[in-house]
């Protein structure tokens, strides 16, 4: 069973999307964190991740196995690449009966840089796609 909730604005500089996947935290933890898997999943619907592509700069602040991980995230170049400057936490919560609920949280500088990545990027609807990504992903390779 699957669970989806969004919450789009907890405050005026944030983005928080969260999903129930049908595994044990280890595997969802796995999936998240190895770049074989994290390639075969990873962006919205149709969007394919090479590790070693991007512009885009990400500085790891903390990483606590299975539970959390937080970074900061540098735009790449152009215009509005200041706007896409954030900082990430992705919490990954075991519920049991091997369910894990997990969340993205983005904290922008301000709530015009959070509407402008939301707007040029479709970034709560690409989290939505990125996160049905994941659970399928894990559903149809790392659950057994």
């Amino acid at each position: 069973m699957t669970e989806e909730l969004i919450n789009h604005t907890p405050t005026e500089r944030e983005i928080v999307i969260s999903r129930v996947i049908n595994a044990p935290r280890a595997l969802v933890w796995e999936a998240f964190t190895d770049p074989k898997h994290l390639e075969q999943w990873w962006g919205p619907t149709g969007f394919t991740t090479n590790t070693n592509e991007y512009p885009n700069e990400s500085i790891f602040e903390e990483i606590v196995k299975p539970e959390r991980i937080s970074y900061s995230h540098g735009g790449g170049t152009g215009e509005g690449a200041n706007d896409a400057q954030f900082e990430a936490t992705i919490t990954l919560e075991d519920l049991g009966n091997n369910n894990t609920r997990i969340t993205l949280r983005s904290l922008f500088p301000s709530e015009a840089a959070r509407d402008y990545v939301i707007r040029t990027y479709g970034a709560i609807e690409g989290g939505k796609q990125t996160l049905s990504r994941l659970d399928e992903y894990v559903s149809q390779v790392l659950v057994k």
